[in-house]
């Protein structure tokens, strides 16, 4: 059997992709492409496809990750060309390695997310910026299931700047000038998300963007304690494959910047 890894976008209007209806697309792109998938046993079988760490939907990302599993080889390069072809633009596959080690969950530590802030002057947000890396906690709340929830967002946060310009071509809704952040966080219990950072914004500093932030995820990826980056998590396979050039740390960042819009 032959596992395949895979790395996907959302982007544009299919940033508002459910993780459920991604799931139903990839499934109609795997029969489209008659890709020999393996699957599950029992009453209902099912694809044995694996999803790590979906994006919450309204996010658009650069950095999805999935793993497929395959009952005959094949060239992961034509795999992804294939796939990407039977699913909508937007929903993009990028990469393809096939999975030569194990643990690709266990990799994807931390996420770099950039948030555009449109309408919100970037001197407004290098001031909250600074009260939020500032303070030794910042409690925010969720609403979940079970009521609401309160914790502090501020250990997760790795590093959280505003930047001048975008040096990405990342998804991005219009070309106003406006504040731009970039937010390393890692993955933890209960997970941080972009719209906890940006609660914690408001409650530290009183910044309220009048129009809905646009949050794209750049990369995920094993966090560099040492330089605070994310690393590349298809990288290990690639370097036990000796026939595939190996990625160099930070690769994960340094691919969301050459994203095409």
């Amino acid at each position: 059997m032959q596992r395949i890894r895979l790395r996907y976008t959302k982007r544009g209007r299919l940033r508002f992709t459910s993780h459920r209806d991604f799931q139903r697309a990839f499934e109609r792109a795997l029969r489209r492409a008659e890709v020999p998938m393996a699957y599950s046993a029992g009453f209902t079988p099912h694809p044995k496809v694996s999803y790590a760490n979906a994006a919450p939907t309204g996010t658009g990302s650069e950095a999805e990750y999935l793993e497929i599993a395959l009952t005959a080889p094949r060239d992961p390069e034509r795999l992804r060309d294939l796939l990407d072809e039977s699913l909508p633009a937007g929903l993009d596959i990028v990469d393809a390695v096939e999975a030569r080690t194990s643990g690709l969950a266990d990799r994807l530590t931390a996420s770099v997310w950039e948030l555009r802030l449109d309408g919100v002057d970037p001197a407004e947000a290098d001031r909250a910026v600074a009260a939020f890396t500032g303070a030794e906690s910042v409690e925010v709340q969720r609403q979940t299931k079970n009521g609401v929830r309160t914790f502090d967002a501020r250990p997760a946060v790795v590093r959280l700047a505003s930047v001048e310009t975008l040096d990405t071509a990342a998804d991005r809704p219009t070309d106003r000038p406006c504040a731009i952040l970039r937010l390393v966080v890692r993955h933890v219990t209960p997970a941080v998300r972009p719209d906890d950072v940006l609660s914690g914004l408001r409650a530290v500093a009183d910044l309220a963007p009048p129009v809905p932030v646009a949050v794209t995820r750049l990369a995920q990826g094993l966090l560099d304690e040492e330089t605070g980056s994310v690393t590349d998590p298809l990288a290990p396979d690639r370097e036990a494959d000796p026939a595939a050039p190996a990625a160099s740390p930070g690769a994960a960042d340094a691919a969301a910047a050459k994203a095409p819009a």
